[in-house]
């Protein structure tokens, strides 16, 4: 089989598999990169920080997706490695009309209501109608999200991380030409960033559905009531429903925090989401080196080889670590200036710089997590991933209020570093269970 990860070096396995992941990531992110980028530079600060105030709910749903279709991922890699791939047009095809059809409900609600999310996220007056136009816009784009997401799920369950790789490549090049053309040329402001990103996100998602029907004529399905398979969904909503909860009560928390940032001002708004837009760009490596020992951990699982699962973790431990050290490096390094390109003042730029000291020195203690987070997922260890995650998260909101007065603004980089160290300790404890549990 083409792309097996049951046999091989295990370093190649994972850095063949992984760094196409980090790639698609990148350019993903660049989307909001090149939007915040022309946008603030063009419109000025509070049309950043417009776009800023949205970031945490739009979030909701697309950490919603990704986590569900992790699960997805993971069930599919497991049949696959269990050589059932027949069965994984009905995963498919089931999680398209699931997921597709509800998000495009929840995108339909999103429009109608986000005058009263954004009141009831104390949104600054200087940046909400900007804001409110930006998110309306972008949540036209959420249908295609889960759908795009659904098929890159699948694929990298088949070990094929080249293929959402190449459609963010694409449409990346496709959204900095729209935003161009949208906010440069044509002076729409955020609204054209959005247009721009939302028309880039449905060239995505036609892209890797041309290409998984080319490529792999076991994923072709016809459009009838037989693409809904109820045991298919069962069996996959136990993996995604955990991984879903958690990353939907992420978002939420991060609503929540919005609303507790948003309380220092347009200026820490501003300054602190676009240190963030930074900060989720450089560790992608991190986060997508824990996809790659989850999806590896999967294949093995699913094929019986629990002793090969545990040296995927233990040598994808080493390298997260490395890059996790590297990340930190880089972002004292050159923090201040990226955060300088996107068009804010010194003042803004000092306090993202100040964030980046506070947070970067914990990047390694990030890294250890995923690794040990994506062995657990790729064992189907879900649900107890998705319960830590949430109570990882009420430890962040619970610091965050209780040390505001002691720290500032800064106190939203010191909670989410002491929520990482608590999600290592109680990662490491469950991963020591298992090995117990498990023969060798």
């Amino acid at each position: 089989m083409k792309n097996d990860m049951t046999q091989g070096n295990i370093v190649k396995v994972l850095v063949l598999f992984t760094v196409p992941l980090i790639l698609s990531g990148l350019f993903q992110q660049l989307f909001n990169w090149v939007d915040a980028f022309i946008v603030g530079n063009v419109e000025g600060e509070l049309a950043l920080g417009g776009i800023g105030a949205t970031t945490a709910l739009y979030n909701l749903f697309v950490t919603t997706i990704v986590g569900f279709t992790s699960g997805v991922s993971i069930l599919a890699a497991q049949k696959y490695g269990m050589g059932k791939k027949e069965e994984l047009k009905g995963i498919l095809s089931s999680f398209l009309c699931l997921l597709g059809g509800s998000f495009f409900i929840i995108a339909l609600i999103g429009i109608a209501f986000a005058d009263s999310i954004l009141m009831t996220l104390d949104t600054p007056a200087e940046i909400f109608s900007i804001g409110k136009e930006y998110l309306q816009i972008l949540f036209m784009g959420v249908p295609f999200l889960a759908v795009y997401n659904t098929y890159s799920a699948v694929l990298r369950g088949l070990g094929d991380s080249r293929a959402p790789f190449l459609s963010v490549l694409v449409c990346s090049g496709m959204n900095l030409v729209l935003d161009i053309l949208f906010v440069v040329i044509f002076r729409y402001g955020a609204a054209g960033a959005a247009v721009a990103t939302v028309m880039s996100q449905v060239g995505m998602t036609a892209f890797v559905i041309l290409y998984a029907i080319k490529k792999y004529p076991l994923l072709r399905f016809r459009m009838n009531k037989k693409m809904l398979n109820f045991s298919v969904l069962k069996s996959g909503t136990k993996l995604s429903l955990p991984s879903a909860v958690q990353s939907g009560s992420s978002s939420i928390g991060s609503l929540i925090l919005q609303r507790f940032m948003n309380g220092f001002g347009e200026q820490t708004v501003a300054a602190i989401t676009t240190a963030y837009r930074v900060d989720m760009v450089l560790i992608l490596p991190i986060v997508n080196f824990g996809s790659g020992i989850a999806t590896v951990a999967a294949q093995n699982t699913g094929a019986g080889n629990s002793e090969r699962a545990r040296r995927t973790l233990k040598i994808g431990v080493f390298m997260i670590a490395a890059i996790s050290l590297c990340l930190t490096g880089l972002i004292l390094v050159a923090g201040g200036y990226l955060i300088a390109m996107f068009g804010l003042n010194p003042e803004s730029v000092q306090i993202g710089k100040d964030f980046f000291r506070a947070i970067a020195s914990c990047y390694i203690v990030y890294g250890l997590v995923m690794a040990i987070r994506g062995y657990l997922e790729g064992t189907g260890d879900m649900f107890f991933s998705g319960v830590t995650g949430i109570v990882g998260l009420g430890v962040r909101i619970a610091a965050s209020y209780a040390f505001a007065g002691r720290f500032g603004n800064m106190v939203i980089a010191y909670a989410e570093a002491l929520s990482w160290a608590f999600l290592l300790v109680v990662y490491f404890l469950r991963f020591q269970v298992l090995c117990r549990r498990q023969p060798e």
